[in-house]
């Protein structure tokens, strides 16, 4: 007993130094992981990849604190190395259905196609980006719900990137009668355009009204427009309404499906 004991005493200090190394090193790591989130914070990198970077450096550090306590007591880290790097074989083994969401996730969160915040079209959903994760990205409709998609089928499909650009282009097209006088239309269409508060005025953005094409029972036009992203429903449905109303005024028909009947008197044999 008393050489237990002895050896209790003298493995006391290793004790304590592990010890020490644990808590001294978690508290380094928060610390550390503090600072790199404050730092994040005050530049222009995208949250997503920010908080990306602050798990590696916390993961890391971790690793660390745990390789050193085990080194401090006298444990062998070349075994444990071998037997973490046989586990993440292990595990990357049983996510391979999700490795390929994972170096998406990667791709997305270093080529930046989209950043935190933009409003986006993929496929049949168009939504803001309110999380880049590593295997998903998540997506906030107008309609208020919540979309997860996979990264690997972002990747491999087409995004539009709606705010890639600050300014937006709003289009309404509008079918108007064959009786309809082409120039006033315009001019009826474009004064509407003039008329919406928030659209863009200057020399690269002016408002547009092109007549487009004889379509089988309608002349169309099509009005054109710029505005910031922030205002585009607010300028679009402004601006429907603005053309209907004007319209209405000025006695412009939109014609609606019908069908003609001409019948021809045939003389009597």
């Amino acid at each position: 007993m008393e050489k237990l004991k002895e050896k209790i005493l003298d493995y006391l200090p290793t004790i304590g130094a592990a010890l020490g190394i644990l808590v001294g090193g978690f508290l380094l790591t928060i610390l550390i992981v503090h600072i790199a989130k404050k730092a994040f914070a005050k530049s222009k990198l995208d949250p997503s990849l920010a908080a990306f970077f602050v798990n590696v450096l916390r993961i890391l550090c971790y690793a660390l604190v745990i390789l050193s306590v085990l080194s401090n007591l006298g444990v062998s880290t070349t075994g444990l190395v071998a037997f973490f790097s046989a586990a993440v074989a292990a595990v990357a083994l049983a996510l391979k259905d999700n490795i390929s969401d994972i170096a998406s996730g990667i791709i997305i969160l270093f080529t930046r196609p989209f950043v935190t915040g933009d409003y986006i079209e993929f496929g049949d959903y168009k939504g803001f980006v309110q999380k880049i994760d590593i295997v998903q990205t998540k997506l906030l409709t107008y309609e208020d719900t919540n979309i997860v998609i996979p990264n690997s089928r972002i990747t491999t499909s087409e995004v539009n990137n709606y705010t890639a650009h600050p300014e937006m282009r709003v289009r309404v097209d509008i079918p108007l009668s064959y009786a309809t006088d082409v120039d006033k239309a315009k001019r009826v269409l474009l004064e509407a355009a003039k008329s919406m508060p928030n659209i863009l005025t200057d020399e690269s953005h002016t408002p547009v009204v092109r007549f487009s094409k004889f379509n089988e029972s309608s002349l169309d036009f099509f009005v054109l427009c710029w505005c910031d992203f922030k205002d585009y429903w607010d300028t679009y449905f402004g601006l429907t309404d603005a053309i209907k109303r004007a319209l209405d005024e000025n006695d412009l028909q939109v014609p609606y499906n019908q069908l003609d009947v001409h019948i021809i008197d045939q003389p009597k044999q």
